[in-house]
């Protein structure tokens, strides 16, 4: 069974509703079976209050106590879960609500996917490094940091690759390993509560993105990306070809393609080679053309750089500004109160951390824009408001 986002409205709350009246994932008799004032939550989702709401309950007991139909969990709810790379049982209910919100019933762009057209190094990495340093930053992406430790007089002390220099603020964006990782090494950074929350902050299984370059190409009807669920470990398929120009132009003069393979919360007890193994055979399953093709050239590339966001962990996130006001946080696993998720929220934590330190120095900050941080439908922020009664 199949899925697609391509004629669902874009305005909400018609997105939403159009999505379930032109999916096949939804029948009748699943829909007449939900709990509906149990998912008027859903409705009006707000920031910070869907984590009092919510928080406390994991995504899947959510969608359990909501009766959502079982075959609709995996297009409607479970690729937000995965999209954390978590099991929907250890994933907190308000994260999924949040990218519900996002996704559905807050922006009319939720429902489509902006990629470069190039890598991400040629179309974004580089030129951005580039504009930083003709504005006289200094751009080291291979040093390592031993410790941050507070300065005599103010400022810091960033001790690492045999040198240590002196900086009069400090922005840790880091992912959570790295985060715990310094500030372990770190003893007098921060103050002992702050300390022991970075501590706390636990990581996402260990997920695998592997890219295939194939002799031949897929079947021209393939889409450029398709979300995949019960297929293994397959989350997702990429022919990449189709939308960036590095793969195109590989694919135009051979006559293959490119094609990558998504799995997110890998057990992180399974066997790597395996689950490597096991993620082309499902491709093939998908995609049964491909079982023909000669593998040109093969990358795996694992990765536990995610964090989790358990059940009723919010309250004990970092947040962006520390006891120590020059010393900021930014990053996927920081609290903040916009409503912004993954990649959204480590790029908005970075504005606002900027913001706080130009903030001291009397300089206006960078205007953030998100999407709504509230329902948008009047009558549907009333009918969640009579179900929190």
């Amino acid at each position: 069974m199949g899925d697609s986002f391509r004629h669902v409205p874009r305005t909400p709350p018609w997105s939403a509703l159009g999505f379930v009246a032109l999916s096949p994932s939804f029948r009748l008799g699943d829909l007449r079976a939900m709990d509906p004032v149990s998912a008027l939550p859903l409705l009006d989702v707000r920031v910070p209050d869907v984590y009092q709401r919510l928080d406390d309950t994991s995504a899947y007991d959510f969608l359990e106590a909501i009766r959502f139909p079982e075959r609709a969990r995996h297009l409607a709810f479970e690729v937000f879960s995965r999209s954390f790379f978590a099991d929907p049982r250890q994933l907190s209910a308000a994260e999924m609500a949040l990218m519900f919100h996002i996704y559905f019933l807050g922006s009319a762009e939720g429902l489509l996917f902006d990629v470069p057209r190039s890598p991400y190094p040629a179309a974004l990495w580089g030129p951005l490094a580039g504009y930083l340093e003709r504005h006289g930053a200094e751009v080291r992406t291979g040093s390592t940091v031993e410790h941050v430790a507070p300065a005599r007089g103010g400022g810091f002390e960033v001790a690492g690759d045999r040198e240590e220099r002196r900086h009069d603020a400090v922005v840790l964006a880091l992912d959570a390993i790295g985060l715990r990782s310094l500030v372990a090494r770190s003893q007098r950074l921060g103050d002992p509560a702050w300390r022991e929350r970075v501590a706390r902050l636990r990581n996402a299984p260990p997920f695998l993105v592997t890219r295939l370059w194939l002799d031949r190409p897929v079947a021209p009807d393939r889409p450029g990306f398709l979300g995949t669920s019960g297929f293994g470990g397959l989350d997702n398929i990429s022919v990449l070809d189709r939308w960036e120009d590095e793969a195109a132009r590989w694919a135009a003069r051979t006559g293959g393609s490119v094609v990558e393979l998504h799995a997110y919360a890998v057990d992180p007890g399974a066997q790597r080679t395996a689950e490597e193994r096991q993620l082309v055979e499902q491709l093939h399953r998908v995609y049964p053309e491909t079982r023909a093709a000669t593998v040109v050239d093969v990358r795996h590339e694992w990765r536990e750089d995610c964090p989790l966001f358990p059940v009723g962990g919010y309250a004990d996130r970092p947040t962006i500004r520390t006891s120590d006001p020059c010393l900021v946080v930014a990053g996927d696993a920081v609290r903040t109160d916009l409503p912004v998720a993954l990649m959204e929220r480590a790029a908005t934590t970075g504005f606002q951390a900027a913001n706080a330190l130009l903030e001291r120095w009397g300089l206006r900050g960078q205007t953030l824009w998100t999407v709504p941080d509230r329902g948008r439908a009047a009558v549907l922020r009333k009918a969640a408001a009579w179900a929190g009664r």
